[in-house]
């Protein structure tokens, strides 16, 4: 036998080199999406979603959302975000000659300070509340763009999401008088204006620090203290405005926060404990300096020190920071002894963006790997053609549209509450997905929301993980080069702090329970009477297409209201995570069917069913041939484009 000739060896610039994977936009808005066809979308859930809940003649939403999706791709943006990751931000306590730096102690880099000024100007916060905006769900579409952007933001979609809570509680406070506290009014309208601009030079983010060292979630363990200053302690205090010229508070508050996230705002919201309970506190970060203060810049920290920077898992480019509380000027929020009340408002809007945020990061890591799978070669295929990879993927894809489904859901009842259904819902596909009556759709989006925003955390996490492994060693590595496109590490450590922020999946839980247990809402029966309402509803939609599904359905739905009739306050808290386990197979499988009702998709049809057997405690229906089954993954995972190449083989 003749010697082989050996081949040259690979070296440091010869030899075999992967092709990189070229990321597309997730969201393209074309003329056929204006007739209702989003195939063209790499993200064809996203898609899908915008078609039901957007009606057809609101192209400004959907140009806005079709160049978001593109600046978030662009190489500048992208190194911004790197820059934001490989330069943390730091503290710099000390002034040259070791005095206390109480102007501008927190550093952070251009690339995080760029990336807030981005959302600013697109609107990720602003639209929602553009009250000219009355044809269509402007919670859908500002959510919408968060999702096309947060992939490239670098988590500036955390402050973002505080100063959508806070404008959202302001905004409830706007017509109230002064009362004893004059000048609050200006001060509160002011604010509000700032949290809602699209402009970075006029445009504020907000705070929120509630966590303490003994507290945690529980908020009764808040140790920090507020109290009425006297006339004459007024007139003592050595600052009297803001660093933009407006009257400080008349209360001081002084504590401990362990746990402050976007500490780089202009304002906070804040809870403290007074003589009459918890409450709720607005403050600016800033003062202009007293007369006695070193500031040169004539503007100094409102009685803030920070201590120390948290050193995190992920989310690294976000300032978190312990705080210690001296002599911080402020204005209450509402009632005295009401502050959670209050502060609800804020969690309830930042839980969705909890929910939102996570799937947005697995849609990018999906869509990653989508686009490695059609480059990437294995002992000669492309990973397209390998069946278990694309089955695995199929699998993968199947999850993610039922937590995006779930997500804009829960968006999309925020919108509703807000706006008049009769402008907004009226000419969409949900019109039978959202309940007309406010108080319904309010009650319903109560019950889901913590659910949603605890286990679409969880199952984003897994789902990121699964992207990881799915570029192999790739996928283990923090790939900062080319604009960190292929960084779905970043991605995941950033999106492990979802299942906690906000509460952990058994304070979500034990919401969800209180829910249930409250007898105002659904006549006492809000599973029985609200949501098994809704539930019954979609079916009927659903039956034709889908009789042994919706047979399931029914039947869990059946279960929960036994437990939920049944079960005293003890057992349903001890049942806590068995029943958002419950709305969660419930709910997705109400969505993905009725998606799929609405036009009779190939993919959507196959998807839906699939989701509903993942659930099923035996297949619903018997497994085909493989290689047809084969081919379905296909059509899932890698999009519309695949399922037109094999439609004829099936």
């Amino acid at each position: 036998m003749a010697a082989r000739t050996p081949s040259k060896p690979s070296s440091s610039t010869e030899g075999f080199f992967q092709p990189l994977p070229t990321i597309p936009p997730s969201y393209s808005f074309t003329t056929a999406s204006a007739r209702g066809n989003h195939s063209s979308s790499d993200d064809v859930v996203l898609g899908r979603i915008l078609e039901l809940y957007l009606p057809h003649n609101c192209g400004n939403a959907g140009h806005s959302i079709h160049n978001l999706s593109r600046r978030a791709l662009e190489p500048r943006v992208l190194q911004h975000s790197v820059d934001a990751e490989t330069s943390p931000p730091a503290l710099r306590p000390l002034t040259t000659f070791g005095e206390e730096n109480r102007v501008d102690p927190l550093w952070t880099s251009t690339g995080w300070k760029a990336l807030k000024e981005i959302g600013q100007e697109e609107g990720l916060v602003s639209v929602a509340y553009e009250t000219d905006n009355t044809t269509w769900n402007r919670r859908v579409h500002q959510f919408a763009l968060n999702h096309v952007w947060s992939g490239s933001a670098a988590m500036t979609g955390c402050p973002a999401s505080m100063t959508d809570g806070a404008a959202k509680l302001l905004a409830a406070h706007l017509g109230e008088p002064d009362g004893d506290q004059p000048g609050r009014s200006e001060v509160f309208r002011e604010a509000y204006r700032r949290l809602i601009s699209r402009d970075p030079k006029v445009a504020w983010t907000s705070g929120q620090w509630m966590t303490e060292r003994k507290g945690g979630s529980d908020v009764r363990g808040t140790e920090t203290i507020a109290r009425r200053l006297s006339r004459e302690e007024l007139l003592q205090e050595a600052s009297h405005h803001d660093a933009h010229g407006m009257p400080l508070g008349p209360w001081r508050i002084d504590g401990f926060k362990w746990f402050s996230s976007a500490t780089d705002s202009e304002m906070t919201v804040m809870l403290a404990q007074t003589t009459k309970g918890l409450s709720l506190f607005y403050a600016p970060v800033r003062r202009r300096a007293g007369r006695s203060a070193s500031s040169s810049s004539g503007i100094e920290l409102n009685g803030i020190r920070m201590q120390r920077l948290k050193n995190k898992v992920g989310t690294k480019q976000l300032p978190t920071a312990e705080l210690e509380l001296k002599g911080v000027r402020g204005w209450l929020i509402g009632e005295e002894g009401r502050g959670v009340k209050e502060v609800a408002t804020i969690l309830n809007i930042t839980r969705l963006y909890t929910a939102a945020g996570s799937t947005a990061g697995w849609g990018r890591g999906l869509a990653i790997c989508r686009a490695y799978t059609r480059v990437r070669k294995v002992q000669g295929s492309l990973l397209e053609d390998v069946p278990q990879h694309v089955r695995w993927m199929a699998a993968e894809t199947v999850k993610y549209a039922a937590a995006m489904h779930w997500a804009f859901f829960g968006i999309a009842l925020q919108g509703t509450v807000e706006q008049d259904w009769d402008l907004m819902v009226r000419n969409t596909k949900a019109a039978a997905v959202i309940p007309r009556d406010k108080k319904q759709a309010a009650t319903l989006l109560r019950l889901i929301t913590p659910a949603l925003k605890a286990l679409t955390s969880v199952g984003s996490v897994q789902g990121l993980r699964e992207c990881m492994e799915g570029l192999g060693g790739v996928g283990y590595c923090e790939n900062n080069e080319d604009g960190g496109i292929l960084n779905v590490a970043r991605i995941f450590r950033d999106t492990l702090v979802n299942p906690i922020w906000e509460g952990t999946v058994s304070v979500m839980a034990e919401d969800v329970a209180r829910v249930i247990m409250d007898r105002r809402l659904g006549e006492g029966k809000v599973i029985e009477n609200v949501f098994g309402q809704w539930v019954h509803n979609i079916l009927q939609h659903c039956q034709r297409m889908f009789p042994d599904e919706c047979a399931f359905v029914t039947k869990r739905l059946e279960s929960l209201v036994q437990i939920a009739n049944r079960a005293d306050k003890a057992e349903l808290l001890w049942r806590g995570r068995e029943i958002i386990g419950h709305l969660q197979a419930i709910v997705c499988s109400c969505l993905l069917m009725y998606d799929a009702c609405t036009d009779e998709n190939e993919v959507a049809v196959i998807v839906a069913s699939r989701y509903v057997q993942s659930f099923a405690d035996s297949g619903i229906k018997p497994p085909s041939q493989w290689d047809v089954e084969s081919r379905k993954d296909k059509m899932i995972f890698l999009g519309d484009n695949v399922s037109r190449a094999v439609h004829g083989k099936l």
